[in-house]
């Protein structure tokens, strides 16, 4: 038998956290001398202490850990709490991931320009024929989904695109969401086509536009939004319909972020005086 403070330098676990162990049942002593109140561990009890650190490094709880110790060597029982953590753990480094993207997005944006400067302007887009796709996505990372289906659902139709051909998604909802937002992919074509189960081709109307083209990750585009609209506030423009983005290099084209080229594009009317 071992005092606690020979089973606590073998074990590698603190002495506090050997009675907290006791206290929640993790890891108990195999003899409490009554009179003397002395904790006693048997030698075979040290491996069962670096199964909890190892459990513990994994990520998982101490209430956790517990259950695992009492699921024995059901084998079924096990794999069920590693699956789950592991589970847990992508998601926390994919949610990590992107936090690190934006972080790297900001610097370099810190970097190449201590004043971010966005050159808006009026444009028309003309009227236009296209194949469109109008379907509520999850969330607006998840715009893939529509063109996904665009793609999927013309692949065999050899569509001729127009000249220039545009790519573009108008943001359909009033207001910012975050989930269960409603979009509209369009992609500008030359000639007719049936419609399919969720393509449908039509014939577009002419839009004047608040129009800025900026180049880089997506990150930026919040920057963009505010610098349209306070450029439509100081030039006496209102906004008078769905936003667009026109994709004119996008993740279809390369998987470099910096490279990819975007128009937002916000439908304007002007601004009514009192």
């Amino acid at each position: 038998m071992l005092k606690i403070g020979e089973f606590s330098k073998l074990s590698r676990v603190s002495v506090r956290m050997l009675r907290h162990y006791d206290e929640i049942g993790l890891l108990k002593p195999a003899r409490i001398d009554r009179f003397t109140d002395y904790r006693y561990y048997r030698e075979d009890q040290l491996p069962t202490a670096g199964r909890i650190a190892a459990l513990k490094d994994m990520g998982f709880s101490l209430s956790d850990i517990v259950r695992i110790l009492e699921a024995g060597d059901d084998r079924e029982r096990l794999e069920s709490f590693f699956t789950q953590r592991q589970a847990e753990l992508t998601a926390l480094a994919q949610d990590t991931a992107r936090k690190l993207t934006l972080l790297d997005a900001a610097r370099k944006r810190l970097r190449k320009e201590e004043h971010m400067r966005y050159d808006v302007t009026i444009r028309t887009i003309p009227q236009r024929y296209a194949a469109t796709v109008r379907m509520t996505i999850p969330r607006y990372e998840d715009e893939g989904m529509v063109w996904g289906i665009l793609m999927e659902e013309t692949c065999r139709m050899n569509l001729i695109p127009a000249d220039p051909c545009l790519c573009a998604v108008s943001f359909l909802d009033g207001e910012y969401k975050e989930e269960n937002v409603e979009v509209m992919a369009w992609k500008t074509v030359k000639g007719s086509y049936p419609d399919t189960k969720h393509v449908k081709f039509q014939t577009l109307p002419q839009v004047t536009c608040a129009s800025c083209t900026f180049k880089g990750s997506y990150a930026q585009t919040t920057d963009v939004y505010a610098a349209v609209v306070s450029w439509m506030e100081e030039n006496g423009y209102e906004p008078d319909g769905p936003m667009i983005n026109i994709y004119h290099v996008s993740p279809h084209e390369t998987t470099n972020p910096d490279q990819f080229v975007t128009e937002v594009c916000y439908p304007v009317k002007r601004r009514q005086t009192p």
